[in-house]
Parts: structure tokens; C-alpha cells; sequence
């Protein structure tokens, strides 16, 4: 099983930084860039900006980065 290493995670990210500012408009710049696409800590951002439990975070995390799977 291959695993990508830290910086193929972060330069992914970044490829989706665009989708996640439209999506998450409540979310800063500077938030979403150190973030860097763990979905752990955007969950943490979107439960605060959002005021939504933690778990309905978790699910629209979730579903954010399941439209950006490659197929």
C-alpha cells in the first residue's frame, strides 16, 4: 500500500485551496494554509467558524474532500 509522503499531502492541498475558500468562505487564508489539508484540523476550524458539533464537522470535512478524490 502506498502512502504519500508530507509534502505530496501539502502540495495537494494546495491544489484545492481555491474549492475550499468557496466552500468555507468562513475560513482565513492563513487558517486553510495551515491546515494543510488535515481533515482533523479543518473539522476543529469549521466546528469553531461555523458553530456546528464536532462530528457534523467531521461529515462535511468528509464530503469536501470526498468531490475532490481523484477516480
Amino acid at each position: 500500500m502506498y502512502f504519500p509522503s508530507k509534502n505530496e499531502l501539502i502540495g495537494k492541498w494546495k491544489k484545492h485551496l481555491g474549492a475550499a475558500k468557496i466552500q468555507l468562505a468562513k475560513l482565513t487564508n492563513n487558517e486553510l494554509l495551515q491546515s494543510q489539508g488535515r481533515a482533523e484540523k479543518l473539522a476543529g476550524l469549521v466546528a469553531e467558524r461555523y458553530a456546528v458539533a464536532s462530528d457534523e464537522s467531521a461529515l462535511q470535512v468528509k464530503a469536501f474532500f470526498a468531490k475532490r478524490k481523484p477516480a
